[in-house]
């Protein structure tokens, strides 16, 4: 029995002194990162405060390798994204935040539909907000993450001014993985530079106050070159002689030079304007095509994405009234909607499959439930919610 014992006993000690050590280093990160606060103006006591008991969520750094607007085929991220639903809440939204966004039109010149745009994509207008405490995750990343460790030790010192300040409640500071927060999800550093007082409350709080969100939301595009009247860009044909190598949102022309190209809006009618613009192909010269323009960058620099970018501009072109794309994506599995997604976990769920309250997002066991059905009918297990799966689980 002795000998059968041992071993098990000897890894749970193992065990043990590995989360001892764990802890020791953690608590010897955070030694040094309240000497390094002190240097940036911030009190000993608002240190202790926002870390007293704090202990290292490890969680976050399986969560910082699957970023979805790098790893998610677009047709899927957008389609997740810029919804009949989210479109319906968004219009229900505007129409009870419309004088804010109209005043922070008004103040910065940006339009209150790209502004609802972010807001949307960023939080779902207020309903995903985030519920991990800022500090625990940011001492997380500095302590223990693989890479950009003085970054987040930037943002963590920025969110250490924050609770300072008493912009914010440090109580309801809570937020994404990465430190983002906010109905428009703001990092700490971009909170202190561009954060402004919506409500005239003279407090700059992006949690609480939606007006202080969209008023932020329109200075930061404003601040990243954002064009009052310029359009984003529009979805448009390209000629079939085109050269793939001059697509790039960077490789800007007039948008009489596209013209002069044989490239036409989507419906067929010519270009027009004057102003320059590039032109993006996200899947390939077969799929869909958009002219963007300068105002498309100043959404890009929100979160540096492509489809990001695009999700925010075809949200507000929705909530307008505008159509949504109108070019096929290329490929035979169509993706869905939320709306599709929960059924789909709802039919897994009734097949015995473990994957949680029926939500629409995508976690890890619904990805494994995906993949057995996957290999049931024949494709390769990818876990990839899409429209075959959806049909063989309702057939």
């Amino acid at each position: 029995m002795k000998r059968i014992l041992l071993p098990a006993i000897l890894g749970v000690l193992s065990l043990g002194a590995t989360s001892a050590l764990a802890q020791a280093d953690f608590r010897s990160c955070l030694s040094s990162l309240r000497a390094q606060a002190a240097t940036k103006g911030i009190s000993g006591q608002a240190f202790d405060v926002a870390t007293r008991g704090i202990q290292p969520d490890l969680s976050i750094l399986d969560l910082m390798n699957n970023q979805p607007e790098f790893k998610t085929p677009i047709w899927d991220y957008l389609s997740a994204l810029v919804d009949d639903e989210r479109v319906q809440d968004g219009k229900a939204a505007m129409r009870q935040w419309g004088q804010a966004l109209a005043s922070a039109e008004a103040r910065f010149g940006v339009d209150r539909y790209a502004i609802a745009g972010v807001w949307g994509v960023e939080s779902n207008f207020g309903k995903d907000i985030g519920g991990r405490p800022l500090v625990q995750s940011l001492t997380t990343l500095v302590c223990h993450a693989p890479r950009r460790n003085e970054y987040f030790k930037g943002e963590l010192m920025a969110t250490l001014k924050i609770v300072q300040d008493g912009d914010i409640n440090p109580a309801s500071l809570r937020g994404s993985w990465a430190g983002a927060f906010g109905h428009t999800q703001f990092m700490p550093s971009t909170f202190q530079r561009l954060a402004v007082d919506g409500d005239g409350d003279g407090r700059r709080d992006i949690m609480a106050s939606v007006p202080d969100a969209v008023h932020s939301t329109a200075n930061f595009l404003k601040k990243a070159g954002w064009v009052k009247g310029l359009p984003w860009g529009y979805e448009v044909r390209l000629p079939g002689s085109f050269n793939p190598k001059l697509a790039g949102r960077k490789s800007k022309r007039p948008v009489s030079s596209w013209a002069a190209m044989g490239v036409t809006r989507v419906d067929g009618r010519p270009l027009s304007g004057d102003y320059q613009a590039g032109i993006i192909i996200p899947a390939g010269v077969d799929g869909p095509a958009f002219l963007v323009t300068r105002n498309f960058d100043a959404v890009y620099s929100y979160n540096a994405a492509e489809s990001y970018g695009l999700a925010i501009a075809l949200l507000g072109d929705r909530m307008k009234g505008l159509p949504g794309i109108q070019t096929a994506w290329p490929t035979d599995d169509p993706p869905l909607s939320r709306a599709q997604r929960r059924e789909l976990q709802s039919l897994l769920a009734a097949r015995g499959y473990d994957v949680g309250e029926p939500d629409g997002k995508i976690g890890s066991k619904t990805r494994e439930a995906i993949k057995d059905v996957e290999r049931r009918i024949g494709l390769e297990p990818r876990g990839r919610p899409g429209g075959k799966v959806l049909e063989a689980l309702r057939g």
